[in-house]
C-alpha cells in the first residue's frame, strides 16, 4: 500500500500544480479566461484519477471527466453528485485550447471552476482519508 499512496500523492501534487497554476494565472492575467478553465480541467482529472488509483481501479488515460466519474461510482456512489458539474468542465480539456472553438467562459465560471477543482480535492482526499500538503495558494 505504501507504493500505492506515493503514486496516489504524486497524481494528486500534479493537479496541485494545475489548480496552483489556475489560480496564480487568474489573479495576475484575469483574461486568460481559457488557460484558467483549462488547468482546473486537469486538475480535476488528476484528483479523480489518484482516486481510481485508490480504488485499484483500471482505466485508460483520457480527459474524458465522465468517463472518470463513471469508473469511480460502480464502487463509490457519493461521486455521482459530480456528475454535472465534470460534464460541463469536460470541454475545458479540449475546446478551450484551440481557436474557432465556441466555449463561452465568463468570470463566473471560471471561479467557479477554481472552486471545483478545489472541492474535488478536498473530497478526494477525505474519501481516502489522506493529508498531501501543498502550496498555499490553493487556499487563497
Amino acid at each position: 500500500m505504501n507504493g500505492q499512496v506515493d503514486i496516489i500523492k504524486q497524481w494528486i501534487i500534479k493537479g496541485d500544480h494545475d489548480l496552483g497554476t489556475a489560480k496564480v494565472t487568474y489573479m495576475h492575467i484575469p483574461e486568460y479566461l481559457d488557460t484558467v478553465t483549462f488547468h482546473c480541467q486537469q486538475a480535476v482529472e488528476k484528483y479523480l484519477k489518484a482516486f481510481l488509483i485508490y480504488q485499484s481501479a483500471t482505466f485508460r488515460f483520457t480527459h474524458d471527466l465522465v468517463y472518470l466519474i463513471d469508473l469511480i461510482t460502480q464502487k463509490d456512489s457519493d461521486f455521482e453528485s459530480y456528475y454535472d458539474i465534470v460534464s460541463e468542465m469536460q470541454g475545458y480539456a479540449v475546446e478551450v485550447r484551440y481557436p474557432n472553438e465556441i466555449v463561452f467562459l465568463s468570470k463566473e465560471k471560471v471561479e467557479y471552476s477554481i472552486l471545483v477543482a478545489k472541492n474535488i480535492r478536498e473530497f478526494v482526499l477525505m474519501k481516502m482519508n489522506l493529508k498531501v500538503d501543498y502550496n498555499d495558494i490553493i487556499d487563497s
